[in-house]
């Protein structure tokens, strides 16, 4: 299956990058290479890095940005290893880094995956097809009280708990294999009246790939990382598809812009902690009209940048 070029808040995110020729550059969510592309075509002696943990976006971004040779460096490895994987191939301080977190169009589209809830497939779910944990080991072998806690908190789900005891008393017959078993169980769960808004399945399978590829944990545990690798003046554009995510990402850039822990009435900071930068989007930038017309994905897209000091 061809994968789909399209990049939520493209001219936005190169803008806020403010690209130096010259400069080092990384995707940690390269996906299909469409921000990628944009950031080669500005380089002259700079280079790029990619990173991604899908073999096929590996594949796919890798022949988009053929053109710019060896101008470009493509990884398989998750972000939160950035670090190390550039200090392997001999790099310690970037310009400019951009994710673009979430699961790709791609993922989304390949009915065997098992991300899309529009598909009868087998429960997946892995961003990394290496990793051990799938959708299917999470469904059938979680216990009722963790599936509301990660539906409930990772899916913001009002129906969460109702959910799990459905899972847990259906499994009790038989394993649920695929991503039409789960919709019939999650639309039994919900009542009627309430299934007017958008798919039954959507925030249950929004969850459960959370927990799958531990993406909120990932992005947690590196943002200080990646904000310690840019280069003075370097900036990290993130672009965000849930409150979750947005909260996180927001509190991080919050707390290195400001991370004095002084009580308000010291007169001067004793604390030492030094600003490493500031927020450059004090209110995240969103897509334009143009864009939501023709992306509907993009809908919920919110982009955030950091500019190191």
């Amino acid at each position: 299956m061809e994968f789909k070029h399209y990049s939520v808040l493209l001219a936005e995110t190169i803008e806020q990058l403010d690209i130096k020729p010259e400069g080092i550059y990384v995707d940690g969510t390269l996906g299909g290479g469409g921000h990628a592309f944009e950031v080669c075509k500005r380089l002259t002696t700079g280079h790029f890095y990619g990173i991604d943990q899908d073999d096929a976006a590996i594949c796919a971004a890798g022949e988009r940005l053929a053109p710019f040779g060896d101008k470009v460096t493509i990884l398989r490895d998750n972000y939160c290893n950035m670090r190390a994987a550039l200090a392997a191939c001999g790099v310690d301080k970037v310009d400019g880094i951009v994710l673009d977190l979430g699961v790709s169009s791609y993922q989304l589209d390949t009915e065997d995956r098992g991300f899309s809830y529009r598909f009868d497939a087998p429960l997946d779910m892995r961003m990394d097809r290496r990793a051990n944990l799938t959708a299917r080991d999470i469904v059938n072998g979680y216990s009722e009280g963790e599936l509301y806690r990660i539906i409930r908190d990772y899916g913001e789900e009002q129906f969460a708990k109702n959910i799990a005891k459905h899972i847990v008393k259906t499994r009790a017959d038989k394993p649920i294999e695929t991503t039409f078993e789960l919709n019939e169980i999650i639309r039994a769960a919900i009542p009627a009246k309430m299934r007017q808004n958008g798919h039954p399945s959507k925030q249950t399978f929004q969850a459960i790939r959370i927990e799958c590829n531990r993406e909120l944990e990932v992005l947690k545990t590196t943002l200080d990382d990646l904000i310690e690798l840019l280069n003075p003046g370097g900036r990290l554009c993130i672009i965000t598809f849930h409150s979750l995510e947005d909260r996180i990402v927001k509190t991080a850039f919050r707390k290195n812009e400001n991370p004095c822990t002084c009580p308000p009435e010291f007169p001067v900071c004793v604390c030492g902690k030094v600003s490493k930068g500031s927020v450059i989007t004090k209110k995240p930038i969103l897509p334009g009209e143009k864009e939501l017309e023709e992306n509907s994905r993009s809908k919920s897209a919110k982009l955030r940048v950091f500019a190191r000091k």
